[in-house]
């Protein structure tokens, strides 16, 4: 291949995830994307009643039978002759580290929201990873065909509750249950609304010049008017745009439509690729890696078990960063020191997957995992050391203690444990001194115990019972030499072992942690472990 047509593909890719809190309609917008791209001629809504279809993006059981997305979804399709990957994160409130973890693979996010309830506490959490990473952020205020709040009010919220300008790129016309349409404010035109197949197939809209004199007659004098003032008012007080400030994620582009009805995802989707940018240079210990580099390096963010319960697989997902991966290419595994090859690479749509040839940068591949990767693991073409900065862990905020009801299969729950904790879903501790019998499991968001009984069950046929206990708070200790018989706790604090044996306390309330910061002055409290890839 030529260095110019490695170039040429590097420059189609846009990888972005869609970030949002429950039901604000993201998995929806993701489906209506993919509809556009012509990945699937009929988009199933995440909830629909009356059809058979589920959504192509939830995948696992437990996502079906409920209608929410649990885990990250990967998905890949063309459009206008740019390459797009999805990354489809969960929005459930009982997101799992997944979520989180996702971001860091993305080069840009998309925030939905809903136009009624405006930004919500999931929304916020996702929205402060992708800020710590300064990526560009492009927010969809969705369902637009039903009453919601004054588009005023809601540029204000975004600006207030998340601290980031807003720049909207159209207004809607009609928010109060009467959507006619919006005014598209870069090309200067009217687009209509027409309801259309419930969303299942692309929408057409009649769009024209905002001062052509047919418009006043079909939005009717007083919503003409009221465009016309709003119009004015957000030329002469609201933010210009500016490109750069977008790409440093300080202002946000906003788009108004409706994902159900399809209404406005065509300009939004074709607005976000003229915008954002190819995949850029990551930051690793060798420095910045610029993606035209000809020589192939990628990391691990997830591992997911099980995506296909006939075959019993894992895989791991692997963002690439540099050069140009082929299938079956010997690569160097930097953590465990060793060539490997990787074998079925596979690109997604949901459950259905590809066989891939050829990936560049800005892809995602799915390889076969035989338990060697860990999340952050990074691999090279080369023998280099290279080795992109460490994935974050989390902290949990809810914990349990978990046991097999049957002790004659603790092989298969320790198992199923292991497998669960490498993939991110959940994390292990245990209290030293005391045999593995008894686990302490943490996760982000309690619907992740529910996903972890659901998949003990289904996947190693195992029961478990749980005991919810009291802590909230976790802090990693980092201290010279640590003893759990001179470290000073209060009463109502528990120390525990994380999986590589790290010292960690488990908190009920925050006087402890400050009590416990007190009395340990050499010590320091950390509420974010770094997941290194040498250990």
């Amino acid at each position: 291949m030529t260095v110019d047509k490695f170039i040429d593909e590097v420059n189609r890719r846009r990888t972005f995830a869609i970030i949002s809190h429950p039901d604000a309609g993201k998995t929806t917008l993701t489906e209506k994307l993919l509809l556009y791209g012509g990945a699937i001629r009929l988009a199933g809504s995440v909830k629909s009643r009356k059809s058979q279809k589920h959504a192509v993006s939830d995948w696992m059981e437990i996502e079906k039978q409920r209608g929410i997305s649990v885990t990250s979804s990967v998905l890949q399709f063309d459009y206008n002759n740019y390459c797009i990957n999805i990354l489809d994160t969960p929005g459930h409130q009982d997101f799992s580290e997944d979520t989180y973890r996702t971001l860091v693979a993305a080069d840009s996010a998309v925030m939905v929201i809903d136009c009624a309830k405006g930004v919500e506490a999931q929304t916020k959490k996702l929205f402060h990873v992708c800020k710590m990473r300064n990526i560009p952020i492009f927010t969809f205020v969705n369902k637009l065909d039903r009453a919601g709040k004054d588009p005023f009010e809601l540029m204000e919220e975004i600006e207030q509750v998340l601290g980031i300008r807003s720049y909207p790129m159209n207004w809607p016309i009609g928010t109060d249950g009467n959507f006619k349409g919006v005014f598209n404010r870069v090309e200067n035109q009217i687009e209509l609304f027409q309801g259309g197949n419930h969303g299942q197939s692309v929408v057409s809209s009649v769009s024209g010049d905002v001062s052509d004199p047919a418009f006043k007659d079909l939005l009717g004098e007083s919503l003409h008017k009221q465009l016309m003032d709003e119009i004015e008012l957000l030329d002469i007080a609201g933010d210009d745009f500016d490109l750069e400030k977008i790409l440093k994620g300080e202002l946000t582009p906003v788009f108004f439509g409706s994902a159900m009805t399809n209404f406005g995802v065509q300009p939004f989707l074709e607005s976000f690729l003229e915008i954002t940018t190819p995949p850029l240079a990551r930051q690793s210990n060798l420095g910045l890696i610029d993606p035209s580099n000809p020589k192939f390096t990628g990391f691990v963010f997830k591992i997911q078990a099980n995506m296909n319960p006939a075959h019993r697989d894992r895989i791991a997902f692997i963002r690439i960063c540099s050069g140009k991966f082929q299938k079956g290419m010997p690569v160097n595994h930097v953590r465990a020191k060793k060539i490997i090859k990787l074998s079925q690479p596979q690109q997604f749509l949901a459950q259905d997957r590809a066989v891939v040839e050829e990936a560049y940068p800005g892809d995602i591949i799915g390889v076969h995992d035989p338990g060697i990767f860990n999340i952050g693991d990074t691999l090279c073409e080369d023998s280099s050391k290279i080795k992109y900065e460490g994935i974050p862990v989390f902290a949990p905020e809810h914990f349990a203690k978990v046991f097999a009801k049957d002790s004659m299969k603790r092989k298969q729950f320790l198992k199923g444990v292991e497998q669960l904790s490498e993939e991110g879903a959940i994390q292990v501790f245990k209290r030293p001194h005391v045999g593995v019998e008894e686990l302490i499991i943490g996760v982000v968001g309690v619907l992740q115990f529910e996903v972890l009984e659901y998949r003990l069950k289904n996947e190693y046929g195992v029961d478990i019972k749980m005991q919810q206990i009291p802590y909230k708070y976790i802090r990693w200790v980092e201290t010279d030499k640590f003893d759990p018989d001179t470290f000073s706790i209060t009463m109502d604090t528990l120390i525990v072992e994380d999986d590589n044996s790290n010292p960690v306390l488990l908190f009920q309330n925050e006087w402890s942690i400050q009590k416990v910061e007190e009395r340990n002055k050499n010590a320091k409290l950390k509420d974010i472990s770094s997941r290194n890839s040498e250990d």
